[in-house]
């Protein structure tokens, strides 16, 4: 009987773990976004170019990379191989930036601050293994905060999920998980300061 609660528990949090991860995370973010802020058409003008440009080529390249064995697996658990997604997500940000900035003349302060927040866990990779996973989905609370601060309350308590899913799937320790939380608390504040700054 332990045993078979112990293999639900595993499998509840390999669904809410693998729903959502950082690209479904901000996906459901975007969409949410273009939806309440522009028009059908403005929404669609937003949203692609960081679907094509960002997105979809990430999706590419973990398929790809876990096909050929490179990444162990989509969570790229290992923080060796870690490097490479990490360098590969930025590059993919910082084409988009360009691309936005050269088009519209305005930085992306979202995306802008997606890329803060990989580089600062690409630094913390380097001495522990800080959860992606948790790190985004509260960097995600954060941008939901900007549009209703009860869809950002409701998704903290996503992230916290998470951060808990993460331990028993035994992909980070609780350390890991709170320094994910961590970094991401420290760029969403920052983002948070910077969004009520320019709104004014």
């Amino acid at each position: 009987m332990e045993e078979k609660r112990s293999s639900l528990l595993h499998n509840i949090s390999k669904v809410i773990s693998d729903f959502f991860n950082p690209l479904v995370s901000l996906l459901i973010f975007f969409i949410s976004m273009s939806i309440k802020e522009y028009s059908p058409k403005d929404s669609l003008l937003y949203f692609l170019p960081i679907l094509l440009m960002v997105i979809v080529p990430v999706i590419i390249w973990l398929i790809w990379n876990v096909k050929t064995g490179r990444y162990t697996n989509m969570d790229v658990s290992n923080r060796i191989q870690r490097k490479t997604l990490y360098i590969f997500i930025a590059v993919c940000v910082i084409a988009y930036l360009i691309f936005n900035y050269i088009r519209n003349g305005y930085l992306d302060l979202v995306m802008l601050f997606i890329l803060i927040l990989l580089f600062a866990l690409q630094i913390s990779n380097l001495f522990i293994k800080s959860s992606m996973h948790t790190a985004f989905n509260v960097f995600t609370a954060a941008l939901f905060f900007t549009l209703d601060w009860k869809t950002g309350l409701f998704w903290l308590g996503i992230a916290v999920l998470v951060g808990i899913t993460r331990v028993i799937l035994k992909r980070h320790t609780v350390k890991e998980v709170f320094m994910g939380a961590g970094i991401a608390f420290l760029v969403s504040f920052i983002y948070l300061y910077c969004n009520i700054q320019f709104q004014h």
